[in-house]
């Protein structure tokens, strides 16, 4: 890893957290971000063993973001029209985390919950932290 790395950590389990992975990946063609599960040894290496559970977390150039912010900045990284959803981050966070949290309170009941971890596809196996 350098400093430069956009880093995905996500629930592995969760069918959601997976189909937003793939969509990054899909919209990602120059491969700026790189994944692992919050589930791996990886994610507990680069959050000194404490990943949190019910969010999608982005380490980018040495800074955490956690729920609404790393999705945002997430979008950012991804083409056109995505970054667009940019202009959210007007609306202040703790409104942008409440409506997060209330998906992320709901996504196994609502998307399903897997019952290990997904495998990535080949040609993305390299974008994954081990």
């Amino acid at each position: 890893m350098n400093a430069n790395d956009k880093i995905v950590l996500f629930d592995g389990v969760c069918n959601l957290c997976n189909g937003l992975v793939q969509f990054i990946l899909a919209r990602d063609p120059e491969g700026r971000f790189r994944f692992a599960s919050l589930q791996s040894d990886a994610a507990r290496r680069l959050l000194n063993g404490n990943p949190p559970a019910e969010t999608m977390v982005l380490i980018e150039q040495g800074t955490t973001y956690l729920k609404s912010a790393a999705a945002l900045r997430i979008a950012r990284g991804l083409r056109f029209p995505w970054p667009l959803l940019c202009g959210l981050l007007i609306v202040p966070r703790p409104l942008r985390d409440i409506v997060y949290d209330w998906v992320a309170r709901h996504r196994y009941a609502w998307f399903g919950k897997r019952e290990s971890c997904m495998l990535p596809a080949p040609q993305w196996r390299a974008r994954f932290l081990e």
